[in-house]
């Protein structure tokens, strides 16, 4: 059932849609050298096929996990020469191409930037991490994204009905809530989805009349429990985490909870998700809720004495917690800012009244002169100079504990403005 042509393509609409580049490409026999990634079954090999359809080149293919650069020098010679002595340029589709060493890849750089063949690759990881930069630049890139219960649910239609390919051969008939079914736990992959109706139709007996009939009950016991999509270190591993750190700095506790599940049965670390959680305690919550990072620190080293499946459960706790709590991010915008401040060559001195006065020869200098120890006023403060400058970083929201963080600030400030007008020692 693999599509012949992009009419009978399913999916990819961002890429292959009307006007749309890779589309205009193909049509025009302009393609040069492309990546394809996307997860499986969506379509990868299918798109690189019919481009060679569409092509004028001669057409090689090489398989990252059984090819060697012997096999690769072959037919990188051979489109040499036949380029040479015929005109005749080669497309060469590489599955897989991420399986190849960082020498293996080498090899065909030169020929790729010389246009004696134009590559096609094709790849369930991302090129800009697992495919080398000299040949990315080379190389147009192209997502191919998981297809939606629609798509899928066209395609296994299509195997109804297709004589010839697919099982229109057969006295089949399919409830559309089974199909539907199949379409929606498949998780976007058409493979997945197309080899469990066929065990559907192969392994169910015919009624009396004849009629093999496929019934929800058939489908979920033909295809597998759905698998999550989850690879530890590629895409989903970094997609996933970023959707459960956002989802709790936005507050939604209940996406929070799902992406962590995800995250727990797919075997994450545990260390992973709890040190993320202690960022986000620290950059997202901060004094909004200062025990946000004490009962995130207790949950990471809760869940590093237990491990999993028990560990489950602090961790939950701490998202949960963190979801919930007061957000506040000036922590990490008021230390941001005194870091630019240094970075951009504002080094201040250090106030000779703040300076260390306990060694011989500290008074003779004026160090730790007019200095006020701040305990020995009322409300343990005093309004004095710390810095020698006007400077503000910390801005407290209103949120949470922050609000009576910032009436006092507001205080102190006010009073140290006044004393700075005064002209404080230096």
């Amino acid at each position: 059932m693999r599509p012949r042509t992009l009419e009978e393509y399913a999916g990819q609409g961002h890429i292959l849609g009307p006007g749309m580049l890779l589309r205009r490409a193909i049509e025009a026999d302009r393609v040069q050298s492309v990546i394809f990634f996307g997860p499986p079954g969506t379509g990868k090999t299918s798109l690189a096929q019919i481009i060679a359809r569409q092509t004028r080149c001669r057409f090689e293919r090489l398989s990252g996990v059984e090819s060697n650069v012997a096999d690769m020098r072959r037919v990188l010679g051979t489109a040499a020469n036949r380029l040479a002595n015929s005109g005749q340029a080669t497309l060469l589709f590489i599955d897989e191409i991420h399986r190849f060493s960082k020498s293996q890849q080498d090899v065909l750089l030169p020929d790729v930037e010389s246009g004696v063949v134009r590559l096609i690759g094709a790849t369930t990881h991302n090129p800009f991490f697992f495919v080398n930069a000299p040949l990315v630049s080379r190389s147009q890139v192209f997502e191919l994204r998981p297809l939606g219960e629609v798509e899928i649910g066209g395609l296994l239609e299509r195997a109804l009905r297709d004589e010839e390919r697919g099982l229109g051969h057969l006295r089949l008939e399919a409830v559309p809530e089974a199909l539907a079914h199949l379409a929606r736990v498949s998780d976007g992959d058409a493979r997945k989805a197309l080899n469990s109706l066929e065990i559907a139709a192969l392994t169910t007996p015919p009624d009396p009349d004849g009629v093999i009939r496929v019934t929800m009950t058939v489908a979920e016991q033909c295809i597998q429990k759905k698998a999550v999509v989850y690879d530890g270190d590629g895409d989903a591993h970094y997609d996933t985490i970023s959707a459960f750190i956002k989802s709790v700095r936005g507050s939604d506790v209940d996406a929070a909870l799902y992406w962590l599940a995800k995250m727990i049965h797919a075997g994450e670390d545990p260390r992973f998700i709890t040190r993320r959680l202690m960022i986000l305690a620290a950059e997202d919550v901060g004094l909004a809720d200062p025990l946000a990072l004490m009962v995130t620190v207790a949950a990471h080293e809760a869940a590093e004495f237990v491990g999993w499946p028990e560990a489950r459960i602090p961790v939950a706790e701490a998202a949960i917690y963190l979801a919930t709590a007061n957000k506040s991010n000036s922590s990490i915008v008021a230390i941001d800012a005194a870091l630019a401040d240094v970075a951009a060559g504002r080094t201040l001195p250090v106030p000779k009244h703040l300076r260390d006065g306990h060694y011989a020869g500290a008074e003779r200098l004026g160090h730790g002169e007019g200095y006020e120890y701040a305990h020995a006023h009322p409300g343990h403060f005093v309004a004095q100079d710390h810095l020698g400058a006007a400077r503000r970083y910390y801005e407290p929201s209103t949120e949470g504990h922050e609000r009576k963080i910032r009436e006092r600030l507001e205080q102190w400030r006010a009073k140290l403005e006044a004393v700075r007008g005064q002209g404080a020692p230096s």
